[in-house]
Parts: C-alpha cells; structure tokens; sequence
C-alpha cells in the first residue's frame, strides 16, 4: 500500500463495520486511532491512512493531503493527486483487511474532511455513511456527483466549533446548506469549542454511527 497508515481492529475474525479516518494539515497517521477505542465502544476497525506530502510544523513535521496556499485556491492538481491516492488506499484496504463493505464510512477531520467530502461525493454508493469534523464541503463538488440518488441515501453527520478559528463555522453553515439542498440525510451538531473534537462530539458521533451504520432500522 503506497501511503502509510495506522490500524485498530475489534476482537473477532471480521468483516468488521470500518471507519476510514483522514487527518487534518500538519497531523499524521497516528492523529485520529487513539479515538479507535471509544468510537461505539470500539466496535468498528478504523484505518487511517497518512497524507503523501510532509509539511514542516515547528520544530517538528506533519503531513498534509495537499499543500495549502495562503491567500489563494489550493492546487487543483495537487487535489487531484491526492484524491487518486486516497483512492487507491482505500480500494486496496477493502482487500487486505477484514471489511464489512456494507457498513463503510468515511471520515475526515479538517483537510481530512475536505479529502471525505470528494471521496464521498465522487463514490457514495461506496460507503455507509459520511462524518464530517471541523471542516468544510468544497464549493466545486457540487459540479462532480456522479450518481446523485445514492448521495441522497448517505447518512451525513457534520460537527463544528463556534470557535474554531482555522475553519469558521460559517463555512461548516454553507456546506450544511449547500447538503440540505442535495437532500442528503444529515445531521449537524456545533458545540462551544475551536478546531478539535470534544467528548460531546465523539458521543454524537457514536450515535450516529451505531444508529445510521451498526442498528439501522430498516424500513419494509
């Protein structure tokens, strides 16, 4: 598999309800899996896969799914590449590790979200549900849906802080808007925080996920 990745697995031999977990600019591999555990008490495996290029922060280095452009739109090339290789990750997981197919979801916190959102939009029979964390539906996308009766049939769940001052809520307001004029089955939940993910939030979004993907009530 060409980008690295981190994994947690439930006991048992699977398939196993997953979660595609896509970190935000500047984070890493290893960002989101501590929250494995605890997301409907460990009950899906989660893969999180490591964006491709390494950004410097600090003192230190992360990793990014494409470079950021201070003051203009990001590369739409480098987007591009980026969501060929998430792509691509993501279909070789579906044969290497025990995957319940059925009950795929896609995840994405910040870039990650908007890395989720066109993974999603381009594929969304693919997957069981979408989660969206602090993060925002890129305008565009709205232009790429390829089959627009399974997007209305995606579970959606966005989350966002008031008081996040990388990604402002407004922007997590327009995408909202922008789903519920698509029809896409969603919920929104904003909360008294910044750029993060509460304990109030990995509680809704336990819900979600064990009412839209584990215990779904299906209609006759």
């Amino acid at each position: 598999m060409r980008l690295i990745h981190t994994l947690y697995e439930p006991n048992g031999d699977g398939p196993h309800p997953t979660l595609i977990a896509m970190h935000g600019f500047g984070a890493s591999a290893l960002d989101l899996l501590g929250l494995a555990p605890y997301i409907a008490d460990g009950r899906f495996m989660v893969i999180c896969p490591q964006g491709p290029i390494e950004v410097p922060i600090g003192p230190t280095r992360g990793y990014a799914w494409f470079p950021l452009r201070m003051g203009s739109p990001p590369d739409r090339d480098a987007i591009d590449e980026a969501n060929k290789a998430a792509t691509e990750f993501l279909n070789t997981a579906l044969v290497k590790y025990p995957v319940d197919r059925k009950k795929l979801v896609i995840l994405g916190f910040s870039q990650g979200g908007m890395m989720a959102y066109r993974l999603a939009f381009r594929n969304p029979s693919k997957f069981a549900a979408l989660v969206a964390l602090s993060t925002y539906l890129p305008p565009e996308l709205k232009n790429e849906i390829n089959d627009l009766e399974a997007l209305e049939a995606l579970p959606t769940l966005v989350q966002h802080g008031r008081a996040d001052d990388m990604i402002e809520v407004t922007r997590a307001r327009q995408s909202v808007e922008t789903l519920r004029s698509l029809k896409v089955p969603l919920t929104f939940h904003e909360y008294d925080c910044g750029h993060e993910i509460t304990a109030d939030a990995l509680r809704d979004l336990s819900n979600f996920l064990t009412e839209k993907v584990l215990e779904p009530i299906v209609k006759p």
